[in-house]
């Protein structure tokens, strides 16, 4: 097996990393407290095609693998895994407009996403469903000009922010088989937003309730066929989970690269303190730690892109694996930087707040055992 990135792959690292470290990182601390990404930055990453990173190059996307786009949050993460998280919700749901939207509504919805002067969200939770997502409550009731949708949609990132959400809702009976997938533009008469929530993490992306009260939708703005948008949603969350495994990744990678700085140069007992034997051991755990979910998440990426039996099984694994180490290397970082980790100026306590949501979204990680144990048990049958 070779586990080298080829010189294309490492590019694109470098070119997400170079972006972050100069248009993100500055910042992040300040759109945190703002509670606000501002929407310029967004063209400017799509300038480097990251407004449509697994859409064909035939739709105007950048085409890449998953492979290729988790260096990207990866690296991105480095700077704020608060905005790469955000992007990466972007980019799923340009992926699914793409696989699953008709002509017109791809003509319609795609080059303004993948230019990203329109902002994409993902609306399946509601406040009675999260890991038991089939069983969502809203409604589109069909009428004569489309649909009229009624119902509440929680934890949306993006929420009174987005330009358009993919809002999956119930068109038929009870279960997966009766959720159809409709995109509801801003400014729909009946689009309604919460009050922004206050998060212990991800502070930089406005989080709100969407809610819908005989919001008026065409008939064209339903994405792909009624009775099939359960699928599309787990369509795209195997990639989804890389994604934010790779937030995790990026984040935990800053935090230790932050950690070896300090511990050079904070000094007691008359030595620097990277110079205790205890200290050197707690940094190897967390560098072999690091490097082993680096591995593993590739693989699973690796897995996804060549369509392999048991992928979805492995991006359940790693996300599970890889967002866990992330936080526990970040918290392991906190440690280290003693009383200064806990203050703001220093940055690591806004990774070790930023990880925690990661071990909750795409799936929480009960979910990826369940995920896991099913698959064993069917591969032993």
């Amino acid at each position: 097996m070779d586990f080298a990135l080829t010189e294309e792959q490492e590019a694109i690292f470098e070119m997400a990393r170079g972006f972050g470290s100069e248009h993100i990182a500055p910042h992040a601390q300040a759109w945190e407290s703002d509670g606000m990404i501002p929407k310029e930055l967004w063209p400017k990453l799509a300038e480097l095609g990251f407004g449509g990173l697994y859409v064909s190059e035939e739709n105007g996307g950048s085409g890449l693998s998953r492979l290729d786009a988790t260096l990207v949050f990866e690296a991105l993460s480095m700077a704020c895994p608060s905005v790469a998280a955000f992007l990466s919700i972007h980019n799923m749901c340009a992926a699914m407009v793409e696989k699953f939207g008709s002509p017109d509504l791809k003509a319609r919805f795609l080059p303004r996403a993948i230019a990203m002067e329109s902002f994409l969200a993902y609306c399946l939770t509601e406040p009675g469903s999260g890991s038991d997502a089939a069983a969502l409550k809203t409604r589109a009731e069909r009428t004569n000009d489309g649909y009229r949708l009624t119902g509440t949609k929680a934890f949306i990132s993006g929420g009174g922010y987005a330009d358009a959400y993919i809002v999956m809702c119930r068109t038929g009976e009870g279960g997966p088989r009766g959720i159809s997938s409709i995109i509801v533009e801003d400014g729909a008469p009946g689009l309604s937003f919460g009050g922004l929530e206050e998060k212990m993490g991800w502070r930089s992306q406005p989080t709100r309730q969407v809610q819908l009260d005989d919001c008026a939708v065409p008939a064209e703005n339903l994405l792909g066929e009624e009775g099939k948008g359960f699928s599309y949603a787990m369509a795209g969350l195997d990639g989804g989970r890389l994604n934010i495994a790779a937030c995790s990744l990026g984040a935990a990678q800053a935090a230790l690269e932050a950690t070896l700085a300090y511990m050079g140069e904070r000094t007691a007992f008359g030595q620097p303190i990277d110079q205790f034997q205890a200290l050197q051991f707690r940094l190897a755990d967390m560098e072999i730690e690091l490097q082993a979910a680096r591995v593993f998440l590739r693989q699973a990426a690796w897995k996804l892109d060549h369509g392999a039996a048991d992928a979805s099984k492995h991006c359940a694994m790693a996300k599970k694996f890889v967002t866990e180490a992330g936080s526990r290397i970040a918290d392991q970082c906190l440690q280290l930087h003693g009383g200064y980790g806990y203050l703001a100026d220093y940055g690591v306590e806004k990774i070790v707040r930023d990880l925690r949501v990661h071990q909750i979204l795409e799936g929480t990680n009960e979910i990826m055992r369940v995920i896991t144990a099913r698959h064993l048990l069917a591969e032993r049958g």
